[in-house]
């Protein structure tokens, strides 16, 4: 810095990127802290659907032409993190990348031709990231609930009960590992029964929703409340029969679906059913939260110790 320069004034504004079996988003926001609390207003979201699991699922690894697109996805990133002056990042990957025989080596050819760090994070760190964005949503009741993200690759679960967290689990069923006939039964099984355990000492439990496909099963049906952004299991069972017997391209023309939420959006909306159906829910709430914004939080609460800086 030259003399009698003023140092350029942070800009206060954070980055997610997160790297699912699906899709890559980029989420930007401002954080505007009075002193007393910090208000987070959305500067841009961008997702990318480079779908890393079908490879993933199918062959064990990420082929050579993907890697390539994940390359220029994150140069192009990195450039506009620039532009709007990011003062802090962190990107995370998810389960496909947790699969990829050769998702280490992507990550490191990442990092030194665009100098992001990726983080690949395991399932119960993804469950803690996304529990921790709703859990002053759910220390608001006094009843159960059952926080549930569904991925492309994995499904999340944190069971609430009167604010305080009694349960995390991650497992491998997810809605690009469906299409793709890469569940295992005995990872069906396992969710199944840990379900129907958590209906027998918890009854009563609701879901809280997570991820871009509940998002478009709560817009997509008919009967909801808006004011609550809450729809009945039966609603959602309703939307969910009207889709699955039409082929994508029905979807896509019917529903006025993008050809990458077409497809996924049929087995999560199985995946949510049968969690709903094994704890008894009623409803399902859906805030529009998902993974990106829990890792901004939590990149927010521990910035002066983050060195992920872009520059």
């Amino acid at each position: 810095m030259k003399k009698n320069e003023t140092p350029e004034k942070r800009s206060n504004n954070y980055a997610a990127i997160d790297i699912g079996s699906n899709a890559v988003r980029l989420l930007i926001k401002h954080a505007d802290d009075n002193g007393t609390e910090v208000r987070f207003s959305k500067v841009l979201m961008l997702r990318v659907p480079l779908r890393l699991g079908f490879d993933v699922f199918s062959c064990g690894k990420i082929s050579e032409e993907k890697a390539k697109n994940l390359l220029r996805l994150m140069k192009s990133y990195r450039q506009l993190m620039k532009i709007y002056q990011v003062d802090a990042y962190r990107a995370c990957a998810t389960s496909a990348m947790r699969d990829a025989s050769n998702g280490n080596s992507i990550i490191q050819a990442v990092e030194k031709k665009t100098r992001i760090r990726i983080d690949i994070i395991d399932g119960e760190e993804e469950a803690q990231i996304v529990y921790n964005n709703h859990i002053e949503y759910m220390r608001n009741s006094k009843s159960s609930l059952l926080y549930v993200d569904v991925g492309g690759g994995s499904t999340e679960v944190s069971l609430v009960n009167e604010g305080q967290r009694l349960f995390s689990r991650s497992y491998n069923v997810g809605t690009v590992r469906m299409l793709n006939h890469a569940v295992a039964e005995s990872e069906w099984e396992r969710l199944k029964n840990d379900m129907e355990v958590l209906e027998k000492n918890y009854p009563g439990t609701n879901i809280i929703g997570s991820g871009g496909n509940i998002n478009k099963l709560y817009r997509l049906a008919e009967r909801k409340s808006k004011a609550e952004k809450r729809f009945s299991v039966e609603s959602l069972g309703a939307i969910h029969e009207k889709l699955k017997i039409l082929s994508v391209e029905e979807r896509m023309h019917q529903f006025n679906l993008k050809p990458d939420r077409a497809d996924v959006i049929v087995p999560a909306g199985e995946i949510f059913m049968a969690i709903a159906t094994s704890i008894g829910a009623e409803s399902i709430y859906v805030p529009v939260l998902g993974l990106s914004d829990g890792i901004i939080d939590s990149l927010f609460a521990r910035t002066s110790q983050f060195d992920s800086v872009v520059s």
